[in-house]
């Protein structure tokens, strides 16, 4: 009888123990999802007393329909019109004679930058002495023969030997003196220099050749550039191609001189897109009088005037930026006139809450703005103090605009 009582004993306190380590499970269980839900709240909701609202001086407002001057942002590049940029090559090989310029100086069309040295130059002068004085000889001897044929004094076929003979030494004549003309040599005198000229008017930019070096055909020898003509390249993305047109005004800095802004025109899409980065260049003018000072291949960010458009729009400083993520705080309306959970204090509460926000143009100080979510109707929305309610969800930590 006193062994069944132990045991009885036993399994009620094995009983209890149990109920006793579900009761704590659940109210572990319960502690974290209450810690949980308060944390996520946490992340978007803030409250404040009466003092801290304040002192940090919150000031709220509503969503206002303003007319802003929306743009499109681009980068691109300077560059310069096909005819405005040359390569100077030589088209026969030779000796590096004389250079006569240096790397940045402004030179004019046909202005010599170099010579080079070659003797087979003087033998396609040879050659086209030698025929024009055999042109010379053939003439008179073609005159003769023609008013003897016409007499019928001698045979017709001389009279067609010495007209054959006069017009292949006009032609050696012709091929020899285009030859001189392409490579820019007289067809008077004898020189072995070959001059190379400058195709175009503008800057000279690379010299890939050395004095007493060797300049091989098809090698490029200088580079000459036209900054008169400067454009821009710039890369818009096909989600933007529907606002963009010919004549628009834009306003760009150079990416590593982002103190002054010069301004530009549209002048030209392309209708193709890059393989590589999916999208059009769009050309731009720049005024002759702000591109004296760019070169070609400069880097850009610019802003692409679009025409006005009244959208929703609030203060830029109303606007945080949290991660990637961009927000605004409204004042919750329910929470008004709560009791602070700080017993020692006790004040009114005011409640904030983060919506999540798309920013657009920004324009005047104030930013276009999409909620990602409905918000009430008449709700007001912080205008001054967003950052200071971002620091405070995030414990005070940094945070960013």
């Amino acid at each position: 009888m006193k062994k069944y009582n132990i045991s009885k004993i036993t399994a009620k306190i094995s009983l209890l123990i149990l109920v006793l380590s579900l009761f704590l499970i659940t109210s572990c269980q319960d502690k974290k999802t209450e810690e949980t839900h308060e944390e996520e709240k946490s992340e978007t909701e803030v409250a404040l007393t009466a003092d801290q609202f304040k002192t940090v001086g919150i000031e709220t407002g509503l969503v206002e329909e303003r007319n802003l001057n929306k743009i499109i942002k681009a980068n691109g590049y300077t560059t310069v019109p096909p005819q405005n940029s040359a390569e100077v090559a030589t088209l026969i090989g030779g000796t590096v004679k004389d250079i006569f310029v240096l790397e940045g100086t402004y030179v004019n069309k046909g202005k010599v930058l170099a010579t080079i040295q070659n003797l087979e130059v003087i033998e396609m002068q040879g050659d086209y002495h030698s025929a024009t004085a055999n042109i010379e000889y053939l003439q008179l001897e073609y005159n003769r023969q023609k008013t003897l044929s016409d007499e019928n004094v001698n045979p017709r076929k001389i009279f067609q030997e010495v007209k054959s003979k006069l017009a292949a030494e006009r032609a050696r004549a012709q091929a020899a003196k285009n030859k001189l003309e392409a490579l820019h040599v007289s067809t008077k005198g004898s020189s072995s220099l070959v001059p190379i000229v400058a195709p175009i008017s503008g800057y000279v930019g690379k010299i890939n050749i050395a004095k007493g070096a060797f300049a091989e055909t098809g090698l490029i020898l200088f580079e000459v550039v036209d900054n008169s003509q400067m454009h821009l390249d710039l890369n818009v993305y096909e989600k933007d191609l529907g606002s963009i047109s010919v004549g628009q005004v834009i306003d760009f800095v150079l990416t590593n001189q982002s103190n002054k802004s010069i301004k530009g025109k549209i002048f030209g899409i392309n209708k193709s897109f890059s393989n590589e980065s999916k999208t059009v260049a769009v050309h731009a003018k720049i005024d002759p009088a702000n591109a004296k000072d760019l070169i070609p291949g400069m880097y850009v960010s610019a802003n692409i005037n679009i025409t006005n458009a009244t959208v929703p729009a609030l203060p830029k400083d109303a606007i945080v930026r949290n991660g990637d993520k961009y927000f605004v705080y409204i004042q919750e309306q329910n929470h008004l006139g709560k009791k602070s959970a700080n017993k020692e204090k006790e004040q009114d509460e005011i409640h904030f809450k983060a919506i999540e926000v798309i920013p657009g143009t920004t324009d005047l100080g104030f930013t276009e703005v999409k909620f990602v979510d409905e918000i009430p109707s008449g709700a007001r929305i912080v205008f001054k103090g967003a950052f200071y309610l971002l620091s405070a969800i995030k414990g005070g930590g940094e945070h960013e605009h």
